[in-house]
């Protein structure tokens, strides 16, 4: 088997063995191919299994007419940034419309899924999810705050003083079409201090969302955040980025769309998504790439595992990609014993997501999904010895 150890020291492990639970670290084997992740577990009172860095963002989403898009001087299907005064003359247009506001951002449909998921002791113990980033001292910023504590999810850094919430804005057609509008206040605004730096050094894996590195100022936070948390032995999590220095010099995993996939590697639209994935897990060790409807890839070290799409019959396909990532991370830290065991968890969570409306997974979808994956997972029953030059060959 090949063992990749993203902890910063590895363990003879004698022969045979079963699953083996290292405090602080847990082995947890994935055949094939094969991958030991060793995920750092946290004693202290105040830990989180998962942490969140992402642009909080609350979401506008509202069945609009063609009318209204051109008495607003809009083009229909477009997106745009918009600025302060844009964002409130379409929200004010929107007034007596019907709509829906949600504590939005990609991750956070992750975030709130991992909580429920777990949140049902049969897979061990509950696992506490948080989430930092930037919001406003703002109404929006308070709305965005209560609604994840209403999902199990601790926002731990303090609102921007004088700040503004971001937002994105969802105008949907009768024909379907999605007009959107993002305004970006503090958003993009990462403060790194001692505050931050006590909640990665809390965190077992550290998931930080690819659009963050779109800002420079925020990049340089970012590194030294990421650096703290492989310090503290973190696993660090990232969803696609052009940054390339960030993807091979501080991501255990990436998490990639084939588009996004084939962009990363300058591949043609031509190229196969599993070409992708085996290329870019020669950078990074754990490597999950969806395809839509066509299933997903998990690529370790050069080889990619096909894992077929869970059947549903589609409803809304939104959230989607954040729905798998949550299997994929609850998997990992709950003991799948394998790759297609964990991919497998991740596709049915997915597909139970895209099955409804909206991008939430439900409490009542999650226990079920939890049971079933905690009756499933069993422990490896041979590992093989782990040497230095493998580790540094990673």
């Amino acid at each position: 088997h090949l063992h990749l150890h993203l902890y910063h020291r590895f363990v003879h492990l004698p022969q045979p063995a079963a699953l083996i639970l290292l405090f602080p670290t847990i082995s947890i084997s994935i055949p094939p191919p094969s991958v030991t992740l060793f995920v750092p577990q946290h004693t202290t009172p105040c830990y989180y299994y998962y942490a969140v860095l992402q642009m909080e963002m609350v979401d506008f989403s509202g069945i609009v007419n063609d009318d209204f898009l051109m008495r607003l001087g809009l083009e229909k299907g477009t997106r745009k940034v918009v600025n302060h005064e844009e964002r409130g003359r379409v929200l004010q247009a929107m007034d007596g419309c019907s709509y829906k506001a949600a504590a939005g951002g990609s991750l956070s449909n992750t975030l709130v899924a991992l909580a429920r998921l777990g949140g049902h002791a049969m897979g061990g113990a509950a696992l506490n999810v948080a989430m930092a980033g930037s919001i406003g001292s703002d109404p929006l910023g308070g709305f965005y705050r209560t609604k994840l504590r209403r999902a199990n999810v601790s926002f731990l850094s303090a609102p921007v003083k004088d700040g503004t919430t971001g937002t994105v804005i969802v105008l949907t057609s009768s024909d379907a079409q999605r007009t959107m509008l993002a305004y970006q206040g503090t958003s993009s605004y990462i403060k790194y201090d001692s505050s931050m730096e006590s909640i990665i050094s809390k965190t077992n894996i550290l998931v930080i969302e690819g659009y963050l590195f779109e800002f420079p100022d925020t990049i340089k936070t970012i590194k030294k955040i990421c650096q703290v948390a492989r310090d503290n032995g973190a696993l660090v999590a990232v969803t696609a980025s052009d940054v390339t220095e960030i993807m091979e010099n501080y991501a255990d995993i990436v998490f990639a769309n084939s588009d996004e996939a084939r962009s990363f590697c300058h591949f043609s639209a031509e190229e196969s998504p599993i070409s992708a994935t085996r290329y870019l897990s020669h950078f990074v060790p754990l490597v999950s790439v969806t395809d839509g409807q066509r299933g997903s890839y998990i690529g370790v070290k050069g080889e990619a595992l096909y894992i077929p799409p869970s059947p549903c019959t589609p409803v809304d396909t939104c959230g989607a990609g954040d729905a798998y990532a949550s299997g994929i991370l609850y998997g990992l830290l709950r003991g799948a014993s394998d790759l297609k065991g964990m991919g497998s968890l991740a596709a049915r969570v997915a597909a139970t997501v895209v099955g409804q409306q909206g991008t939430r997974l439900r409490v009542q979808d999650a226990a079920r999904l939890a049971e079933s994956f905690a009756c499933n997972v069993e422990s490896p029953s041979r590992q093989a010895d782990v040497g230095s030059d493998q580790i540094s060959s990673l």
